[in-house]
């Protein structure tokens, strides 16, 4: 949410995807926002009493958009062609860059590249009523879950080539404990509603230990 980010944060790689102000989803992320604030993170995530969880999921899948928008944003600068020639989390792990529509093979491509192509295809999709009904009574369509689960999968690319190729950058703006709140935020959704296989997590999964040993 943005109050965790400081006013040099609030340069975004794209533009902010806003919940309609009035709406049911907005009252939503108000909740999220007030237990959030409680910094009980596992209870933060937890789908309120009575709640809808698609529309729960839908909420904080445009919640996180922002945040990782925001802090990749703050590191722009040091992600080039040249310093990241390829989409990376560490010397193991590679990303190629493939969405079903327009570029149907994956294709080997520069980390900044890999995310605009990535926050697009995002940004599309949460921009798609048909899949994220804003209006009251809209439902949600029966491939919904498969949907944000790969976009949640997608995001959490940008966190783990975040951390393996520019922790010291974010340290150097003293954002790390941005990061550290926003990426724990994340995994503990992901991990409340079983949302990305633990083979995809397995780039950070060290820090996911860490960040959640710290809580018991």
């Amino acid at each position: 949410m943005s109050f965790l980010f400081s006013n040099r944060s609030s340069k975004t790689f794209k533009p902010k995807k806003n919940i309609p102000e009035g709406s049911h989803q907005y009252d939503l992320l108000k909740h999220a926002e007030a237990t959030l604030g409680s910094r009980n993170l596992r209870q933060a995530v937890m789908l309120p009493e009575g709640e809808d969880l698609n529309e729960w999921i839908a909420v904080n899948t445009v919640d996180f958009f922002n945040q990782i928008n925001m802090l990749y944003g703050t590191i722009t600068e040091f992600c080039t062609e040249i310093s990241c020639a390829v989409m990376s989390a560490g010397p193991r792990y590679e990303y190629h860059w493939a969405d079903g529509t327009n570029i149907k093979k994956p294709i080997k491509c520069s980390a900044p590249k890999y995310i605009d192509y990535l926050m697009t295809w995002v940004q599309d999709q949460l921009d798609d009523e048909t899949l994220f009904p804003s209006k009251i009574g809209v439902p949600f369509p029966k491939n919904f879950l498969s949907v944000a689960k790969t976009i949640l999968k997608r995001l959490f690319r940008v966190y783990a080539h975040i951390y393996h190729q520019h922790f010291d950058s974010v340290m150097q703006l003293q954002e790390e404990a941005h990061l550290n709140t926003s990426f724990k935020h994340v995994i503990y959704f992901i991990q409340e509603f079983s949302l990305i296989d633990r083979r995809e997590l397995a780039p950070l999964q060290d820090l996911i230990e860490k960040l959640g040993s710290k809580d018991r």
